[in-house]
């Protein structure tokens, strides 16, 4: 499936195979399971992606760079977000603190210091983003798949009991780094929280706006936090990934941080919505040519390539 994908895309762009140098696929992410998640004694962390390196490489025949996430975990780490490296290479700058904020299924974000520091950038999920609203809206309206704009949620009104039900997770306290994903937050986790602020019976222009307001303050919340301390540069936030397309978790964000500049990756030359290929395309280069990318954070591990490399022969 991922090959045919491949091969269709580069038929739409008149982009023959041998121009490729080598693919970068991520894959697909069907289960992720850190230690903080699964709690079992004795256990490393987990993560588990489809999508074989092999398969792609001899139907493209193309090199192909796959499972990335392996390594990090080998190494101590586990396995998420990898966008650090990434955007430490491309989008550091001396005099202003940076915040890589993406908004997918999961809210995540990378740290930039100010004054250049590697050891004091970070990567970390936050919390939930797209993922119970997109859960929300394809169980309960037929032939949508997402919540256009945030219009539903819109037409909604904050609830706060339910809002408070949704934020009281011992996760939300948890340091920084950590990782999180839908094993956790999705439809169960909203039922749960319903039952628990007895508001199942609220209308679903109401629970939108809800679940709007919930990744809204856990992302304010993360990034007040980030940013204590740091005071010595100014602070800007640019996003990327799905919910920036989201016009009321967008309002919500800047209305909160007035202090924050907001901004998107497109001001720094990147699409936002090409944002995550691009940093799997730079992690598949360091394979190959790199020497090793350190985890900053002060973690004592070691300096890693992650992927391995498949060859089409």
């Amino acid at each position: 499936l991922h090959a045919d994908l491949i091969l269709k895309a580069l038929d739409k762009w008149k982009i023959k195979p041998e121009e490729i140098d080598v693919i970068a696929s991520h894959g697909q992410t069907i289960y992720h399971a850190p230690k903080s998640l699964h709690r079992l004694a004795g256990y490393p962390n987990g993560t588990l992606q489809i999508g074989d390196g092999d398969h792609i490489a001899v139907k493209t025949g193309i090199i192909t760079i796959c499972d990335f996430r392996q390594k990090h975990i080998a190494a101590g780490g586990e396995g998420a977000p990898l966008a650090v490296y990434g955007d430490y290479l491309l989008f550091s700058k001396q005099g202003e603190n940076r915040i890589m904020l993406n908004i997918g299924g999961i809210a995540n974000f990378t740290y930039l210091s100010g004054d250049g520091d590697a050891g004091k950038m970070f990567s970390t999920d936050v919390g939930p983003g797209n993922t119970i609203m997109d859960q929300f809206i394809q169980k309960n309206y037929s032939g949508l798949y997402f919540d256009e704009g945030g219009r539903l949620a819109m037409d909604g009104t904050v609830n706060e009991k339910l809002l408070s039900a949704l934020l009281d997770l011992e996760f939300f306290n948890a340091n920084f780094p950590k990782t999180t994903g839908p094993e956790l937050f999705n439809l169960t986790y909203l039922e749960k929280a319903q039952a628990k602020s007895n508001t199942a019976d609220i209308s679903n222009e109401d629970v939108m706006a809800t679940l709007n307001r919930f990744t809204g303050q856990v992302i304010v919340n993360a990034i007040s936090v980030a940013k204590k301390g740091n005071t010595d540069n100014p602070v800007a936030v640019y996003l990327s990934g799905g919910g920036m397309h989201n016009s009321v978790l967008c309002s919500f964000l800047k209305g909160s941080l007035p202090e924050v500049q907001f901004y998107t990756t497109a001001d720094l030359g990147i699409e936002p919505d090409a944002k995550e290929a691009v940093l799997f395309a730079l992690l598949a280069n360091e394979t190959l040519v790199g020497e090793g990318i350190g985890f900053g954070n002060g973690e004592d591990v070691p300096a890693v390539n992650m992927g391995k490399i498949c060859f089409p022969y």
